[in-house]
């Protein structure tokens, strides 16, 4: 699998014992413990899905960053160029 992607979850998933497989072209959890455990642990409290793999979103233009701060829940502008920030995005 080293012709695969990897997010930048990728250790943590492994190192809560997820299952890795092929998704897209990427190393992605496809479980971690039984179907029926991971079932039950949602409804008694929550389920995250790595989504970070799902694309990218490019934004240019002289409003651009103000744009970006309308649809994040974080401050874009304390990204330096080149680097990244996880945000919720509202659509």
């Amino acid at each position: 699998m080293t012709d695969l992607k990897r997010t930048p979850l990728f250790d943590k998933h492994v190192a809560a014992g997820a299952k890795m497989v092929d998704f897209g072209g990427f190393e992605m959890p496809l479980k971690y413990t039984s179907e029926t455990q991971e079932h039950h642990a949602v409804r008694a409290g929550v389920g995250v899905f790595d989504v970070s793999h799902m694309g990218e979103v490019i934004v240019e233009g002289s409003r651009a960053l103000d744009a970006i701060a309308k649809l994040v829940t974080n401050d874009p502008a304390q990204i330096a160029e080149g680097q990244a920030m996880y945000a919720g995005m509202l659509i």
